[in-house]
């Protein structure tokens, strides 16, 4: 079953190398979307898949890279829209 997620993540999220984690995970559970960072120092993230690829996605997001530090990861479960491409990285 598809499904797809938004979501944003706070804490020390840029300079870590957070898209580039995301990006390799996203590969590895065949993943489509995008990262990029915002204004503000946060990190959005819109992910398209396999429902139990995305839940382990997810983990993954919440933990982070081993110079990272999540804070906060706001999810919202949406319907899928038909997102292909793989992962991206936008800036």
């Amino acid at each position: 079953m598809r499904s797809r997620f938004y979501s944003v993540i706070s804490g020390r999220v840029q300079g870590v190398a957070y898209r580039y984690f995301s990006q390799k995970w996203a590969a590895a559970l065949s993943i489509s979307g995008w990262a990029r960072n915002l204004a503000d120092g946060r990190v959005e993230i819109l992910a398209e898949g396999e429902q139990k690829a995305l839940e382990s996605f997810a983990e993954r997001l919440r933990e982070g890279p081993r110079m990272a530090r999540v804070d906060a990861f706001e999810i919202s479960w949406e319907e899928p829209a038909g997102e292909t491409g793989g992962f991206r990285i936008e800036f």
